[in-house]
């Protein structure tokens, strides 16, 4: 059967059609063309020519124009639309005429700079043309480096390299900085929160040397659907940008379907498994040789997942059909091994994170399966872009979970379809990342008196830092006096650069991963399971100082799966508002978190067949969180003594957690909330809602803004759910609110609506 059978297949039996949401059609649509602009050298133009571009879609030619004009652009289209082109065109144009002339390009992750540059070297070759262009990341060879300083026209980089290895060196690199036209920052809504307010600080220190060297670059940069690009871009580049957003790339027709699981359990409104309807429906497209693309949320359902496709798909009735997996842990070698199986068609079903939701080429694909809510409505959308890039039909299949927030979207499919794609929030004077950064600066330049780095108060955190003995001031300037190289004490991302590495003592302690900080005593415990690539290793040792993992090789039909305890601590309130004898804040807080367990999930039943307690270093973060505090006697008010108000206390905290993201637009891993029936900082009932981002970017603020409208629609949203005492689509399972804890959480919810 091909796509079109399939889908038809799924409308006549019931065992499907029943569980559909929602079936909407996206219709194809023409593609908007353009000449090649004439100022374009014709070398350019006959090599698009030669590869089937014989003019560029509307979009390309409006981009090309606005760069060639010295705009700094963005340039915000969907997936597949050629972004590619349209800084990639007027970059070589302007080399080619000018053989000084410098482009440094930023992508997120190591893997979309080895793609672009495959492309941009395939690009130059067959022009034939002197253009040297190089990566520079930390798998560079030292014995290039010196070539690439001197000699590259064009940079490929990421925003780590650039801030540590880059810019406190600015002295072997006079030739890119003398000469820097463009600088191309790809995928800038992957710079949300965290990690966005540092790439805006890296951005401030890379003009402060441009200017040093005299040039003053154009930014280019590429956005896939969010809410605010221009604006999230002009935070970032620190200057005016002009938006491309007319899309004249054509469509295929698209079927979009949102595949609800049915209730297995009325009482406890208990749904089959996303992951197993997930893996059910990719079945069926991948044994009729429909390649195909699954999405899941974790690395460790990744792995269940191929694990479980692998089976099916075993020789000798397997139809020689390849499956595989796709996550960060995987190493560079093996991941760059299944992007060419999938563009070659060798593979047809692939299991991935959000590791290929971004544009790193994978060919065309038939069918996108996303299981669960992958966090926000920009990642639905990029998850779904990737079937479909060719002119045919293409299919998106959204299965929820059980979750509140899943379920929320497919009662409510317009959130979902019509809803404008979230804002890239960030905040780049964040007192914490631009004092690190303005330390950085001034290791590379002398700052001078009255310069502003940040907004405001810059002059007052030289003059703090001077007092600490890391600045020193002379003549009008602020020195760096310190021993310390301060790039490397400054991490860009939320999680710690110190990665774990994974060694298989079964195979001579090769290394076959790694993991980062915070998932290590989650995923890397002792007996623990890891899973890779649909194998099982058990983990012998983690060695916690020397940043390993030892693990061997095991054949068990079980999984692990870790549990976390959490104590939050309130250091201080930035406003707050009192609402009769309730209250509301937001504030700095202290997070502290320790896995305390671990249980075996056997495998296809997930049922608990074990456990084991953990005993594991705590790990703190210094955030910002939202607390609602209820009056002490609120228990007597709304007679719920005992048992019936922990539990509804848990309700309420677990049910504001959920919907809070959606209304904050934030991805939910973001965002965690926690209940204290006598809070230490008040001595008061309290629910916390707090920034799983150190330090922090502003969801706090924006919960305590909306919070009357967050309160509503969670009751909506337990109202109208069909359990009776609470399941995973409102406050939670009966077996952690109890069997008052839906009943509980809905008088709560009346009584802060009320007040």
């Amino acid at each position: 059967m091909n796509l079109v059978q399939i889908l038809e297949s799924f409308k006549t039996d019931p065992a499907i059609s029943k569980n559909i949401a929602h079936w909407g059609k996206i219709l194809p649509k023409e593609g908007d063309y353009d000449d090649f602009p004439e100022y374009i050298d014709r070398r350019l133009v006959e090599l698009f020519k030669r590869r089937g571009i014989n003019q560029l879609y509307s979009h390309q030619r409006a981009a090309v124009d606005n760069i060639h004009d010295g705009k700094d652009t963005v340039i915000v289209t969907p997936t597949a639309s050629g972004k590619t082109l349209c800084y990639n065109l007027p970059v070589l144009d302007s080399i080619i005429k000018n053989k000084s002339t410098r482009a440094l390009y930023l992508f997120p992750t190591k893997a979309l700079s080895q793609d672009q540059l495959t492309e941009l070297m395939g690009l130059i070759n067959e022009l034939n043309v002197d253009i040297k262009t190089y990566t520079y990341d930390g798998d560079t060879p030292q014995t290039a480096r010196r070539l690439i300083r001197s000699a590259g026209h064009i940079v490929v980089t990421n925003p780590d390299m650039l801030h540590a290895g880059i810019l406190p060196h600015h002295t072997k690199w006079i030739k890119l900085f003398e000469n820097l036209k463009y600088i191309v920052i790809d995928e800038i809504h992957h710079y949300r929160g965290i990690f966005g307010s540092h790439l805006s600080n890296v951005i401030r220190r890379l003009k402060r040397i441009c200017e040093f060297y005299g040039s003053d670059p154009i930014f280019i940069t590429c956005s896939a659907t969010i809410a605010n690009p221009d604006e999230l871009a002009e935070k970032i580049t620190g200057k005016k940008v002009s938006l491309v957003d007319n899309n004249g790339a054509p469509v295929g027709e698209k079927h979009f379907i949102i595949y609800n699981p049915p209730v297995i359990n009325p009482q406890l409104g208990i749904r089959k498994s996303a992951l197993n309807e997930s893996l059910m429906l990719a079945k069926r497209f991948i044994g009729e040789r429909v390649q195909t693309i699954i999405f899941a949320h974790y690395r460790l359902q990744v792995e269940i997942l191929l694990s479980y496709l692998r089976e099916a798909f075993k020789e000798p009735f397997g139809k020689n059909i390849k499956v595989a997996g796709y996550r960060g842990g995987y190493l560079p070698n093996q991941r760059r091994q299944i992007e060419r199986g999938l563009r070659r068609g060798d593979i047809t079903g692939v299991v991935s994170t959000n590791a290929l939701e971004l544009g790193i080429d994978i060919g065309s694909l038939d069918v996108s399966i996303i299981c669960g809510y992958p966090g926000s409505i920009s990642s639905v959308w990029q998850q779904a872009g990737r079937a479909g890039r060719r002119s045919g039909i293409s299919a998106t299949i959204f299965v929820a979970n059980s979750s509140a927030i899943n379920q929320f979207l497919a009662k409510d499919p317009s959130y979902l379809l019509n809803k404008t794609p979230e804002m890239g929030i960030i905040d780049p004077d964040n007192l914490i990342i631009s004092t690190n950064h303005l330390k950085c600066a001034s290791f590379e330049l002398p700052l001078h008196t009255g310069e502003q780095f940040r907004q405001d108060g810059t002059g007052e955190i030289l003059d703090y830092l001077e007092s600490q003995n890391v600045l020193r001031q002379a003549k009008n300037k602020y020195y760096w006096s310190s021993e310390i190289y301060p790039a490397q004490q400054v991490s860009l991302r939320s999680a710690s650069p110190d990665n774990f590495v994974i060694l298989n003592q079964s195979d001579n302690n090769r290394v076959i991963g790694e993991v980062d900080y915070y998932s290590a005593p989650i995923f890397l415990h002792p007996e623990a399971i890891y899973l890779h690539d649909a194998n099982q290793y058990q983990v012998t040792e983690l060695d916690w100082e020397g940043k390993k993992a030892y693990v061997k090789e095991t054949a068990v039909d079980y999984y692990t799966d870790a549990e976390t305890k959490t104590d939050l601590k309130v250091l201080g309130t930035s406003d707050e508002k009192h609402l009769g004898d309730c209250a509301m804040h937001w504030g700095e807080v202290t997070v502290t978190s320790v896995t305390v367990l671990f249980k075996k999930v056997k495998f296809h039943t997930h049922e608990n067949v074990g456990s084991g307690k953990l005993l594991l270093p705590e790990l703190e973060m210094h955030t910002n969180a939202f607390w609602y505090t209820f009056p002490g006697d609120i228990r007597f008010k709304l007679d719920l003594d005992g048992e019936k108000f922990g539990g509804a206390l848990r309700g309420l905290s677990n049910i504001l957690g959920k919907i809070a993201p959606l209304w904050v637009m934030c991805d939910p891993r973001d965002l965690r909330s926690i209940s204290q029936i006598r809070a230490p900082f008040s001595e008061l009932p309290t629910i916390y809602i707090y920034e799983n981002i150190p330090d922090g970017v502003g969801y706090s603020q924006k919960i305590f803004t909306i919070a009357h409208d967050l309160f509503r629609a969670c009751m909506e949203q337990v109202r109208g759910c069909p359990c009776v005492s609470g399941c995973p689509s409102c406050v939670g399972p009966e077996m952690e609110v109890g069997e008052h804890g839906k009943p509980g959480t809905l008088r709560m919810l009346e009584y802060m609506l009320r007040v």
